[in-house]
């Protein structure tokens, strides 16, 4: 099944959890915010499915023989791939020494993972020389973005601040914005505050950098710790549940419901057409 089949299923079997949500006043959280920070890796884009693909074409490429019947390692790289970028961050956050350029980190993780003896990898290792790593670690420059990102923040932004607070780099953010029409107006990385989400700095740094206190910003994003991490600083929370990322945020529920978080969304759209809804009922 492709991903946007997925995608489209996930949606219907998510949709009779949200029903309603406007008519039982959710659009009142919003009340206030001014700018929208947006995660961007699982949040605005579909990195999963644009990795695996990138597998795909190296399995053709090399002609690679693989005893696999569901594909099983690519989805396995992948995650490793992420979950390793995850743990590594978080250990820079906590002081551990490391680079705060998510392309460089991903790099230096994919080695590893190629390289380490022993590893699960290796068939890779002498496979791929340095060019042809350098290409796959660009992958993640050319990530499909969800349906619902392009045009959802083009409605959002009619009504207000719209910017990323990604852990990707600033040359990776502006990329993935002009290939897929994503029109921020801001674009923070965490790279420019030397650290990773969920510093407080981050989140603390970017809304400084809009001049509005953190109660005026809402925090958009699919994974819990992200949404946790914002809120504690004052921030309003935004979860988008999206296919395979984080099992936790699935889970969430908004306040008015016994959650945690302030709004439960299906897409960026639901969100633009919420806020236009506020806004309107405002005058």
């Amino acid at each position: 099944m492709n991903s946007a089949l997925n995608f489209a299923l996930f949606l219907s079997l998510m949709g009779e959890r949200f029903a309603g949500s406007r008519d039982r006043g959710f659009s009142m959280k919003l009340e206030g915010v001014d700018a929208f920070l947006f995660d961007v890796f699982g949040t605005v884009f579909d990195w999963r499915t644009s990795v695996e693909a990138e597998l795909d074409a190296i399995e053709i490429k090399y002609n690679l023989n693989i005893q696999s019947s569901d594909d099983g390692w690519k989805v396995d790289f992948a995650q490793e791939w992420r979950t390793k970028f995850f743990v590594t961050a978080h250990a820079i956050v906590a002081g551990t020494p490391g680079t705060s350029n998510m392309d460089e980190l991903n790099r230096q993780i994919l080695d590893r993972m190629l390289d380490t003896p022993g590893s699960r990898w290796g068939f890779l290792s002498n496979l791929l020389n340095d060019a042809a790593r350098q290409e796959l670690n660009g992958v993640w420059h050319r990530l499909r973005a969800w349906d619902d990102s392009s045009p959802g923040l083009h409605a959002l932004k009619k009504h207000c601040i719209i910017a990323t607070l990604s852990n990707g780099n600033v040359r990776l953010l502006v990329d993935l914005a002009k290939q897929s029409d994503l029109p921020w107006d801001a674009v923070f990385s965490t790279g420019l505050f030397d650290t990773y989400k969920p510093d407080p700095k981050t989140y603390i740094s970017a809304a400084r950098h809009l001049s509005l206190p953190t109660a005026r910003c809402a925090m958009v994003a699919a994974h819990a710790h992200d949404l946790r991490a914002a809120a504690a600083l004052g921030m309003r929370t935004v979860c988008i549940p999206r296919p395979r990322e984080d099992l936790e945020a699935d889970a969430m529920k908004p306040k008015a419901e016994g959650g945690e978080v302030d709004l439960v969304v299906r897409s960026i759209e639901e969100l633009a057409r919420i806020v236009a809804e506020a806004k309107s009922e405002r005058g």
